[in-house]
């Protein structure tokens, strides 16, 4: 049996080098029982490196969704066709004017590959009506909040 060039990941560069070498496997043609193990063992080998040192679940909601749309290079009129809204209502949650519901959290999550926890914390929304509440950190919700 053919033994693979690769280990654990360590360093930013081996992951860099990792990602690059997933990315060429995966380009669409038909693969080979041998490529497909390649491609397995990569995926695992960084998502474990993902798993130990990104700070996904440091960021707020929005600030993540942002990072991965830039990432993988969508704008805002993407993932209002991706989540099935309006492209105002996408803008007012990138601008943390709107809560993420339910649907559109399973839809962030399954696209990017992510937990639902990711998406799903408490981040401090900017609505002018809710300004003079001093835990309006709750996302588009007006109970239990207390008046400052």
């Amino acid at each position: 049996m053919e033994t693979l060039p690769y280990k654990v990941i360590k360093t930013k560069l081996q992951y860099n080098k990792y990602c690059d070498a997933l990315e060429a496997l995966t380009d669409g043609v038909k693969k080979s029982k041998a490529v497909k193990d390649e491609i397995e063992l990569l995926t695992l080998l960084i998502e474990k490196y993902d798993e130990e040192h990104n700070t996904f679940y440091e960021a707020d909601p929005i600030e993540l969704l942002k990072y991965l749309m830039n990432e993988h290079k969508m704008k805002a009129v993407d993932l209002a066709k991706l989540l099935h809204v309006s492209e105002g209502l996408v803008s007012d949650m990138l601008h943390y004017k709107k809560g993420l519901s339910k649907e559109t959290i399973r839809i962030l999550s399954a696209q990017f590959k992510l937990a639902q926890d990711a998406f799903n914390r408490p981040y401090k929304l900017k609505v002018a009506e809710n300004a003079h509440f001093k835990n309006a950190s709750v996302m588009n919700t007006k109970k239990n909040l207390v008046i400052v």
